[in-house]
């Protein structure tokens, strides 16, 4: 199915008013399982550093949570969030001009061809490999976009059944993505070839967190594709499975896992 329209229907609603949107990513933090993932790795790199004028790459931002988030961990994060979507683009710097953050910044560019030579302390990709079939031209852009020291930050589904694909024979419910999930030994050494050295990788989205993804995503979605009356019903039936949702979520975040639908890949340059 194809995922965007469903996105630009509920950035629709939520763009509405910076308080909507503010709640929006709130939801999403507590909804989503890679956020929890995500800002666990976060929250570790950020120890210590809240008081250092440092640069963040967002790099393939989509909404701008991430990119929200870090801006209220502090002030003095110079953060250029970069997507492909100019729309998208424009109401994320309007948003951010309005609640008054202007150490944020958003850019339309091609993570393809885009690269800022020794600009950054940290980059994160959540969620956008799986989308670009030139994955090694990425890791070397942002690899020369680091500076020494700095950090690259990945969440991207794995071949263990990542975008919902078990098996040879099956293909994602999710039709943007171009490849179903990454082996977690070819992802590091694609990065070994952009030039990273150091690279620890993880799986993320044990047990716990597939049937939470179910749940919380991947039904809802596909009721929201077939018609978007469901919209209607969408806060019914949240109250119902959000709770379990929580706890799922809550138990994957801070379990190791032996093998899982998601990966957390951090490099060093």
């Amino acid at each position: 199915m194809h995922y965007d329209p469903i996105k630009r229907s509920l950035g629709n609603v939520f763009n509405r008013t910076p308080w909507l949107r503010r709640l929006f990513y709130h939801l999403l933090d507590l909804l989503l399982l890679r956020t929890w993932h995500v800002h666990r790795e976060l929250r570790q790199w950020s120890r210590g550093r809240t008081q250092d004028p440092l640069t963040i790459l967002d790099a393939g931002a989509g909404y701008g949570q991430y990119t929200y988030w870090l801006s209220g961990l502090s002030s003095k994060w110079q953060i250029l969030a970069v997507d492909v979507k100019e729309e998208q683009v424009a109401d994320s710097n309007n948003f951010f001009r309005q609640i008054g953050r202007p150490q944020v910044q958003f850019a339309v560019q091609d993570l393809v061809l885009y690269q800022e030579p020794n600009s950054f302390d940290l980059a994160l990709s959540v969620d956008v490999m799986e989308h670009i079939l030139e994955d090694v031209e990425v890791f070397r852009n942002i690899h020369t976009s680091l500076k020494d020291g700095g950090m690259l930050l990945i969440s991207t589904p794995s071949d263990q059944g990542g975008s919902d694909v078990h098996g040879d024979g099956e293909t994602s419910f999710i039709e943007e993505h171009v490849r179903d999930g990454y082996n977690i030994h070819e992802i590091q050494q694609k990065l070994r070839t952009a030039g990273f050295e150091r690279i620890e990788a993880r799986y993320s989205y044990g047990e716990p967190g597939q049937i939470s993804w179910r749940m919380s995503m991947k039904y809802p979605i596909l009721m929201l594709g077939k018609s978007r009356l469901f919209f209607l019903l969408l806060p019914f039936y949240y109250l119902l499975v959000f709770p379990f949702c929580l706890l799922l979520n809550w138990f994957d975040a801070r379990t190791t896992h032996d093998s899982g639908t998601g990966l957390i890949v951090k490099a060093w340059k």
